[in-house]
């Protein structure tokens, strides 16, 4: 699917409720008493959705040493819009929203239930912008892909946030800030991206075992040196530059010529406070200019 496909407007996805009527849902979602962390998840080839490698055992760990999310709301770089959205049906479907993977990728379904109530209340919390409900998207693969391989019975309700791609780093920054409430409530807040993402200048080494695919450890200097300030910057707990990217260092443009699979960072970064604690996982730069490194926060 090519990306402008990805970019939906605003006309015609958009179902409103009445103010009361959101309250009266977003009471039902109770806080539990304890504080969910927060992932950026590096989610790479769509293919690590059904192989075992150590990227997608990385993610099953995870989940296994988190406490089990009551939901799971998803920031996924594949669903970008003109204005913000939340998916508000009860049932989703799977997008296969890629090409060129074998039938079985495309044969992979992830049934796991919407949650109005969970819409509702991301709706009322973000008060800078005007959040729409959608019924139409589905769980992209930005989505699907990494929660599928943590909670492989689908048991576990989830919505997505969209990505406004028309707004600033600052927007998301500041829209993510918005959601802190909901890690009190028993919610995984989850981007899916890549820190650095260049698919035009993707390249694997002349000795490159062609059973990983795209998962061979090798990055070009400019890749690394970027996902090392990137990393920095986080441990630093210093946004601003990273919201702020462009003006950030020389090879900017090139760890993100759109900032589509970054974006999802940002919101993570939001919703952090000061004692949470950071660590970084799937460290890894592949193919040149991707990095898998992603990020469990608290």
């Amino acid at each position: 699917m090519k990306r402008r496909n990805f970019i939906k407007a605003s006309a015609g996805i958009t179902t409103m409720a009445t103010l009361s009527s959101l309250k009266n849902i977003a009471d039902s979602l109770p806080e539990t008493g304890q504080k969910m962390p927060v992932l950026f998840v590096g989610h790479g080839s769509p293919m690590n959705a059904i192989e075992d490698n150590e990227f997608s055992q990385k993610w099953r760990q995870i989940a296994k040493d988190i406490p089990k999310p009551v939901a799971v709301l998803c920031i996924s770089a594949h669903w970008l819009t003109r204005g913000t959205f939340v998916t508000a049906a009860p049932q989703l479907e799977t997008i296969h929203d890629f090409g060129g993977f074998p039938q079985a990728l495309f044969n992979v379904k992830y049934p796991a239930p919407g949650s109005p109530t969970l819409a509702a209340e991301t709706k009322n919390l973000i008060k800078n912008t005007e959040v729409g409900l959608d019924h139409d998207w589905g769980f992209d693969h930005g989505s699907w892909s990494v929660v599928k391989q943590m909670y492989p019975e689908a048991n576990i309700p989830m919505i997505q946030l969209s990505v406004d791609f028309y707004k600033s780093g600052e927007y998301h920054y500041e829209l993510g800030q918005q959601l802190a409430a909901l890690r009190h409530k028993g919610v995984l807040i989850l981007g899916s991206g890549n820190m650095v993402h260049n698919l035009r200048m993707i390249s694997l080494p002349k000795n490159a075992d062609p059973s990983k695919g795209f998962n061979v450890e090798y990055g070009f200097d400019w890749a690394i040196e970027m996902n090392e300030l990137f990393k920095k910057l986080i441990a630093d707990k210093n946004h601003k530059p990273l919201w702020d990217y462009k003006t950030l260092h020389k090879d900017a443009h090139l760890a993100i010529p759109t900032p589509d699979h970054y974006y999802p960072l940002l919101y993570t970064l939001g919703v952090q406070d000061d004692k949470d604690k950071i660590e970084f996982f799937n460290d890894k730069a592949i193919a040149g200019s991707l990095t898998m490194t992603s990020v469990k926060i608290g």
